[in-house]
């Protein structure tokens, strides 16, 4: 299990070696989704950027996450990784990844722990606007 947050860029190719590394053989489906910063027009004007910060323990936070995720799914592995600081357009926010015998209980997992991503308490999102 992996969890992170970090202002360094989230690499996708090393949770994929990580995801499947250790359970080779094993692992039928590895399921990874970014959510990355868009353009979005407000009454501030076009957003450029998002800043995230932390205002409680975002790393316990992204532990009972995953820790929900491997309780209700048949999973090998699972990576929950969040941006702090400064994220820009086009660059990755978030970060959940699983592996698993089946894509089913991969697909599952994903969707929930997507929504989990998005609800965390311990995570402050401020836009930054042009």
């Amino acid at each position: 299990m992996t969890v992170s947050f970090s202002e360094e860029p989230i690499d996708p190719a090393a949770i994929y070696r990580t995801l499947t590394g250790n359970d080779t053989g094993k692992v039928g489906s590895v399921l990874l989704h970014f959510a990355v910063v868009k353009v979005q027009k407000g009454e501030d004007g076009r957003t450029v950027g998002i800043e995230y910060s932390a205002k409680g323990d975002v790393l316990a936070n992204l532990q009972a996450i995953a820790e929900s995720l491997q309780e209700k799914w048949q999973l090998g592995d699972v990576a929950l990784l969040r941006r702090a600081g400064k994220v820009g357009i086009g660059e990755i926010i978030s970060l959940i990844a699983v592996n698993s015998p089946n894509s089913k209980d991969a697909f599952d997992a994903c969707q929930f722990g997507i929504e989990c991503l998005k609800k965390m308490p311990t995570i402050a999102k401020s836009e930054i606007y042009s």
